[in-house]
């Protein structure tokens, strides 16, 4: 069966999205021309209205111009979430340019990779993680590198005193320039662009890396007509946000395609105030809860994890908050549960993934809510469940296969990958990777990656069900499953427990705890203690680290809003 969206799902929720028009750029433009002298980013206590934002973009356009930048020509961003990121990738995409954010918590060997895939010739780089990119610089593989620090927009006195927090954290703070080498705030003194080439809606727009496990990273091609719907499917889904009204927390990654649309993207269609946190630290977080009163705020399970646990939450005036979004991983439904109950605020589980803008599915912010669902296909969207062997056969509702979809924010393709696009994109549909069902509601259910499913003695385990029964152990913070070699099964479940602060678990009581609740396969076999688990830049937990045994740290950034 497939379905397109169908508005009587749930009623009053809207059923379709008008033409989409204009280009990314416009939507700065347009906010910029209807409310000049609205908050557009707040960043540790400075704040940047639509009209200056605006301004400051058309004079870095100039600047790129006058470096020769191009349409069609790619530019990337080696940065935290900042002003200046927000600033490059407007000013690259007025000019036509194709914008490449990077994870800045990427080792020196996968920069280098993704500069030289992509063929981007002009960075934009923090100064602290200038080193990283050495070697393209090298070898010549950079036209143009220019340079900033977080102190380019901080306020008075955190400009001062940055530098000797970011030095005690051992952060190599500022640069020599010289030949392809450039300071931010020198590009700032170039005159405004003036009729700047705007791209057209099929223009490349981005290219982002996926944070795929295994293989070698792939760059999925959007463009701002994939971006744009995107967001038009949002706006017609949340016909409740009103516009320049709204104060949205922009924690989740510029860089990754969650924080690029509902946190960038998004807001700015609505003219709303987003407030810039370059990183999660939980006291910088309330501080910025209690500054802004933020009315949304888009997060991953993780975030929602560390606040039900935090116990200053209790405390905290949360009542601004209308509408919280989680998406990028499962969200268990105990700390659903618990973060409503502390809070007063729903939680709309959705699911989208890189290569579909990324938003594909949502719960409905008013009416029924099924418990573990993702909700229903945006409008525009069709969604089918294939078979898991060839993905040829569709499935009727209440079955498990594979999650193939079909709308306007599906990319593209994969940048200068045709075999890989033709695997992943067949006939218009984009096949997930992701194990889903569809009850004859309508509503969908994510189960498990293909490839974290568990066989143990030829039976498949999936492993959500497992970390749902653990979540309800009382001294269980986090926790994942995951698939271990066994000679005799092939594979048993190994858990990874957090436990909560000041608690001592044993393996024996976790067992015990699983034991009434799952069938005796899926009762983990190995469970193993750490302080934190290993998580990617937008707080998803990495399997495959927890696999080869090893988390490497993640770089920090310090400050207070």
């Amino acid at each position: 069966m497939t379905f397109p969206w169908i508005g009587h799902y749930d009623p009053g929720v809207p059923g379709e999205i008008g033409p989409v028009s204009g280009t990314i750029p416009h939507l700065l433009l347009q906010a910029a021309a209807k409310s000049p002298q609205s908050p557009a980013l707040a960043f540790f206590g400075r704040t940047l209205t639509y009209g200056a934002l605006d301004a400051q973009v058309a004079r870095l356009a100039q600047a790129f111009r006058n470096l020769g930048v191009a349409p069609g020509e790619r530019v990337a961003f080696l940065l935290p979430n900042c002003p200046q990121l927000v600033l490059a990738y407007h000013a690259a995409l007025r000019l036509g340019a194709v914008a490449v954010p990077l994870n800045p918590l990427l080792s020196p060997k996968e920069l280098n990779y993704q500069l030289a895939d992509s063929g981007a010739r002009w960075l934009v780089v923090l100064d602290h993680l200038l080193p990283k990119v050495e070697e393209t610089r090298a070898r010549g593989g950079l036209a143009q590198v220019i340079v900033t620090g977080l102190a380019d927009f901080l306020p008075w006195p955190l400009k001062w005193l940055y530098p000797f927090t970011a030095r005690r954290q051992g952060l190599a703070l500022g640069f020599k320039a010289g030949p392809g080498l450039l300071a931010w705030r020198d590009l700032l003194q170039s005159p405004p662009l003036d009729a700047p080439p705007l791209p057209q809606l099929q223009d490349l727009a981005v290219l982002l890396y996926t944070g795929g496990t295994t293989g070698v990273p792939k760059a999925a091609a959007l463009t701002h007509a994939n971006l744009l719907a995107n967001v038009a499917q949002i706006n017609a889904w949340l016909p409740q946000v009103r516009y320049g009204a709204e104060r949205l927390v922009g924690l989740l990654p510029f860089s990754h395609s969650f924080g690029l649309t509902v946190c960038l993207n998004w807001p700015i269609s609505q003219g709303a105030l987003i407030i810039v946190l370059p990183r999660f630290e939980i006291q910088m977080f309330l501080k910025a809860l209690k500054k802004y009163r933020p009315t949304m705020l888009p997060g991953v399970p993780t975030l929602f994890v560390a606040l039900i646990n935090h116990p200053d939450l209790p405390r905290c005036d949360l009542s601004s908050l209308w509408a919280c979004i989680s998406g990028s991983a499962p969200l268990p439904l105990e700390v659903r549960d618990r973060f409503e109950g502390l809070t007063g605020c729903r939680i709309l589980e959705g699911y989208g993934l890189t290569e579909a803008g990324p938003v594909t599915h949502i719960n409905p912010i008013a009416g029924r809510r099924p418990p573990g669902s993702i909700g229903l296909p945006l409008p525009g969207t069709a969604v089918r469940i294939m078979d898991q062997e060839n993905g040829a056969r569709e499935l009727p509702p209440g079955e498990v296969g594979e999650l193939v979809l079909k709308g306007p924010q599906v990319m593209e393709g994969y940048w200068q990958k045709p075999g890989e696009t033709a695997l992943a994109l067949r006939d218009g549909w984009l096949y997930t990777g992701d194990l889903a069902r569809m009850e004859a509601d309508g509503y969908f259910y994510i189960v498990e990656r293909k490839k974290d499913m568990i066989i143990s003695g030829g039976y498949n385990i999936y492993p959500r069900e497992v970390e749902e029964v653990l979540y309800q152990h009382p001294g269980v913070k986090e926790a994942v499953a995951l698939g271990w070699p066994d000679a005799y099964r092939g594979e048993v479940v190994k858990v990874v427990i957090v436990p909560q602060d000041g608690l001592q678990l044993t393996a024996a009581e976790i067992q015990a705890f699983c034991q009434p609740q799952l069938a005796a396969y899926k009762v983990p076999k190995l469970v193993e203690f750490r302080r934190e688990l290993p998580k990617s830049q937008v707080g998803k937990v990495l399997r495959r680290v927890l696999r080869e045994k090893e988390a490497a740290p993640e770089p920090r950034i310090t400050g207070e809003p």
